[in-house]
């Protein structure tokens, strides 16, 4: 069972969306501090390369999911208790933005949109709630500043905000388990996610520092919400 000292002790965290981005950053700053990690994503190449750059077997665990797909999820959960015997923290962070504008996108992107960014996130907390309840873990959700304010004309923030909902009703219902709800919520950052690479912008290692700052803390503090715009972003 974790301690939740500020010492990972070879402790367990499952990323998905972990292929690239703040999932991979969130992987790379996770393990140089001696996390064991397991790597999620539909990829499967990038996340074998991803987690032969870790250490590898005993490290680092690769496993194809797509977080639309409960089996999947659950197959992914099996996979980290079969590899390192636990799982100390969760951290749902898969998920993708669209066109701005009601008319700008279309409703088949819009589906998967929704899917992977809300139906997506639900399932990681439902697949690993019964390990960290065991653990008394930790629990991430990406969401976004997009997420707390509404952009024009953006499903994408509409989904972010469902994403930060979640995060306040899960805290609420796992009050008492021991697990502790973190929303992770970044401003601009230059990440894969933009077809267009923003400048002045976060990146993401500025993400994964916050992730592991909320992870590290000692078992009675509960960072509910980290909001991480860079300096040069006003709105």
């Amino acid at each position: 069972m974790s301690d939740h000292t500020n010492e990972p002790a070879n402790r367990v965290l499952l990323i998905t969306g972990a292929s690239s981005g703040i999932g991979a950053a969130t992987a790379r700053t996770a393990s140089a501090a001696g996390w064991r990690v397991v790597l999620a994503a539909r990829s499967g190449e990038r996340l074998r390369a991803l987690a032969g750059q870790l250490g590898g077997e005993g490290r680092a665990l690769p496993v194809q999911c797509d977080v639309t797909d409960w089996d999947a999820q659950q197959r992914m959960v099996e996979a980290a208790l079969s590899a390192f015997g636990q799982l100390d923290a969760a951290f749902a962070n898969a998920g993708f933005g669209g066109a701005r504008g009601f008319l700008a996108d279309t409703p088949e992107h819009w589906r998967e949109m929704v899917l992977t960014n809300i139906y997506g996130v639900a399932l990681t907390l439902r697949a690993t709630i019964p390990a960290l309840r065991k653990s008394r873990g930790h629990v991430l959700l990406t969401s976004s500043v997009a997420g707390r304010r509404v952009l024009p004309g953006s499903l994408y923030s509409c989904t972010k905000h469902a994403v930060t909902a979640m995060g306040e009703a899960a805290r609420q219902d796992l009050h008492g388990t021991g697990i502790r709800v973190t929303v992770i919520e970044p401003g601009m950052t230059d990440t894969p996610f933009f077809e267009r690479r923003p400048t002045d912008a976060l990146r993401d290692d500025d993400i994964a520092r916050a992730v592991l700052y909320a992870i590290s803390q000692p078992a009675h503090v509960d960072v509910n919400e980290v909001l991480i715009r860079p300096t040069a972003q006003q709105g």
